[in-house]
Order: C-alpha cells, then structure tokens, then sequence
C-alpha cells in the first residue's frame, strides 16, 4: 500500500533533504510535488488542500528555516500531519463490556465483508482470547451463508446453525440468544450487502442495529475503489453511525488515497486493514507507524509482530545455540527461508524496513524476489540429509543431480552453496566474537571486511 506515493514523496524530500538552508521558495516547490503526489494517490481534494495548509503553516515558519537540519524538519511535520490526517492514535477495537458484545460488520457487496468477518473472528480468538460466534444474516445471496460457515470451520471459529426462511432481524436475535445461553463473549454479525448504497439496505441495517445495539458497528470498505470507498463510508456513517472502519486489500492498492482520506473525510477511525487473502491477513491500524511507512522510514514494530506471530520461540533459540558454536548447515539455511516466506517474502519485509525504497529497486533489477527463494527451497529440498549436513560433499555429478531434482541449472545450485558459505562464515564470526563481542561490535564485527 501507498507504494506510488511513497516513492514520489521519497524523491521529493530528498532533494529538500540534500541542501544545507531553505527558503520558503524551496519548502513551497517540494510541497508543490507533495500536492501532486496526494492528488495521484486518489486523495480527496479538500483533504490534500487542508493537510498543505497546515504543513506549510509550520514549515516556513522561522524555527524550521533557521534549524540545523531544515529539511528533517519539514519531513518531520509531513509525518506528524499524515499521521493526523490518518487519524492520529490508533483506535482499538472495544472488548470489554457485558457479553455478549455485538460487532455489526456492514459494508457493499464484493468488499470482503464475510471474508474480513471470519477473519476477524480469528483474531479475537487468538489475540484478545475471547470466545466468538460468527453469524451471516445475508439472505440475499444464496450462498453467502454457507461462505461464512465454510470460513468460520477454516478459521476454527463457531458459526450459527442455518435455518432456512428466517429474516436477518430474526437471525440477528437467534444469535444474541445462543450466545447469551452458551456463554460467547462476542457475536460478529455480517450483514447482506448491495452492489450500490440504497435506501432497503440501510432499513435493513438499521433494525439490526437498533436490536442488536452493538459495540462496534465496523464498515468493510474495499481499498482499490478508491473514493467509492470513501462515498459510501460517508453514506453509512450518515445513516447508520460507523465506530470504524476496516479497509480490505489495502496489499493491492498501491496509491492509498481511499486511507488518507477516509478519516478526514467521515470522521471515522481506521481500525483494522486487510493484508492479504489468508485468514490472519489482519493487521490493526497505527496512523503513526503508517505514516512512517510512508514517508520511507519503515515500520519496524509491524516488522517484530511479525516475527513474533510466525518464529516459534523454540526454533530461534535452537538456532541462537548453533550460531553460537559455530554450527550452521543447509537445513537451517532452508529453515531460514521458509521463515521469509511466512513473514510476506521480500516484499512484505522490505516494506517495513527503513529507508529501503532504493534498496527494493536494486532487488528488483537483480531478480532476487519470493520465487528465487522458492527455488533456494527447492535446491536444498533436493539434497540428501548427509549433503545438507555437510556440504563438501557435493561435488560436481551431485550438483547436476541436485540440479535436476529442483528444475534448475547447475549455475543456481552453485549460487545457493556460494550464500550458504557466506552466511555459514558469518555465522562462524559470530561464535568467535561471543554475546559480548556481538553487542560491543553490532553487525560490523560479523560482515565480511572490504579487500
């Protein structure tokens, strides 16, 4: 998300960046691009018109002018009024309260709803520990119920039994009743959508609402429709009363005006953003740490929750352990890649490293993307358990083998091993200099030293 405008603001703040003093003239032409880059990114015109206003307000003021680092100055107040703009605080979901609580996911037909619900479900089972039933009062397709059951058995969260005929009103009461009876601590309600905002669907809503009295009545918005998004976000905000939103796709919008706008736009916070097709593809939203995100300097909290969700705590200290005595083969190499692959790949790492927009050019001029590391896999599959444990084995007839096993070239087999004995060297340096040396010395003591 945000990668186009991300890129332009990068290109932008550099140049300011560069230069010892500014003038007003300077700040004004690099915010001139800032207008550009927003109005391309599909953001609303009366919100990229206020946020300029506010950031040149305090960008040419005589404390910025007159500052050691100008330029970090104004990237400075373009973050704080992004992250404003965003929203300012993240807004979390409301979990405390009597149960059982009602969330009421609303939102257009073909925006992810049911997905975003079973999703959902998920997370609060697994994160916030609390006991869900999820509930489809869609009667308007036939299958939308039968979706969400499927869902909510993939995701291992209960779903209330079908019974054909009933109205959403009366499944929406059916729901409270079982789960006041079986003691659930929330209930997720997914209502019936339409292709367009009309005058049935928020009836509709409104009788569940006004039944079901819930705790968070949540807006499912799709990212890529842009400001349709942010239309019927203001639709349903002005009928029904939204606490939140939470924008789907936002892994294919690459201009993020629909997020930069949404808030301003409706008042609403942005809770919670979809991330990919998988069912934990659900990530809270934080307008400062997107904010960061946008502007290049990473975000390397999502970066550790990341890690902490997919690294079991077993298997890195096994690995610590074997670094340690300077132990480290082709299987923990491939263990090591599979773990890329759980935390998004290449690009879902490097989307939240810091200063990395350069970086991610030069990867992509030199191949090196999730399916080189697919084949990486697919070489050291193909290796025997001796070969993987000690790689001098393997000489030339064992590299064509190995090479024919993975349907790739000897040349790809010699460039795994090549990696392998980098990283097994730096793993050697790493022993040598011990905890102590490693925190004394950080990554320079383990890199290989310029010849």
């Amino acid at each position: 998300m945000f990668e186009t405008l991300s890129s332009r603001l990068s290109a932008a703040f550099e140049r300011l960046t560069k230069r010892g003093a500014l003038t007003a003239a300077d700040v004004d032409e690099a915010l001139k691009e800032v207008r550009i880059a927003l109005l391309d990114a599909d953001v609303a015109l009366p919100v990229v018109k206020s946020f300029l206003d506010r950031v040149r307000n305090q960008a040419v003021g005589e404390r910025v002018l007159r500052s050691v680092t100008p330029g970090q100055m104004v990237v400075k107040i373009v973050h704080d009024e992004l992250a404003a703009t965003l929203g300012g605080q993240a807004a979390g979901l409301r979990t405390d309260g009597e149960p059982p609580l009602v969330y009421l996911m609303v939102g257009l037909q073909g925006s992810g709803k049911t997905t975003t619900t079973a999703k959902l479900g998920l997370r609060l089972q697994s994160q916030a520990r609390k006991k869900a039933l999820l509930a489809s009062l869609d009667v308007q397709r036939p299958a939308a119920q039968e979706q969400l059951r499927v869902l909510g058995e993939q995701a291992q969260v209960d779903t209330l039994p079908i019974l054909a005929g009933q109205m959403p009103v009366d499944i929406a009461r059916r729901a409270l009743s079982v789960a006041r009876l079986k003691g659930y601590d929330l209930v997720l309600l997914d209502t019936a959508g339409r292709l367009h905002v009309d005058a049935g669907l928020m009836a509709e809503v409104a009788q569940v609402r006004d039944l079901a009295k819930p705790a968070e009545t949540l807006l499912v918005a799709d990212a890529l429709t842009g400001q349709d998004a942010v239309n019927s976000a203001k639709a349903f905000h002005d009928r029904i009363g939204l606490s939140g939103i939470v924008l789907t796709r936002v892994d294919g919008d690459g201009r993020g005006g629909a997020a930069l706008s949404m808030r301003a736009v409706t008042g609403c916070p942005i809770k919670l953003i979809g991330v990919g097709e998988k069912l934990d593809a659900l990530e809270e939203f934080d307008p400062q740490r997107m904010a960061g995100r946008i502007l290049g300097m990473g975000d390397i909290v999502a970066l550790v929750e990341k890690a902490k969700a997919t690294i079991e705590e077993e298997d890195a200290k096994k690995l610590a352990d074997k670094v340690m005595k300077g132990r480290f083969d082709l299987d923990d190499m491939a263990q090591q890649l599979a773990q890329l692959r759980k935390m998004g790949g290449m690009d879902g790492i490097m989307g939240l490293l810091p200063g990395v927009a350069k970086a991610k050019a030069q990867l992509a001029q030199a191949n090196i993307d999730d399916r080189m590391i697919s084949r990486q896999e697919a070489i050291i599959r193909s290796m025997t358990r001796r070969e993987r444990r000690d790689h001098r084995l393997i000489d030339a007839s064992r590299r064509r083998r190995i090479a024919a096993g993975s349907g790739t070239t000897v040349a790809d087999v010699n460039r795994v091993l090549k990696q392998y004995l980098q990283m097994s060297d730096m793993m050697k340096r790493a022993s040598k200099l011990g905890e102590k040396g490693l925190k004394r010395h950080g990554l320079a003591g383990i890199l290989p030293r310029p010849r």
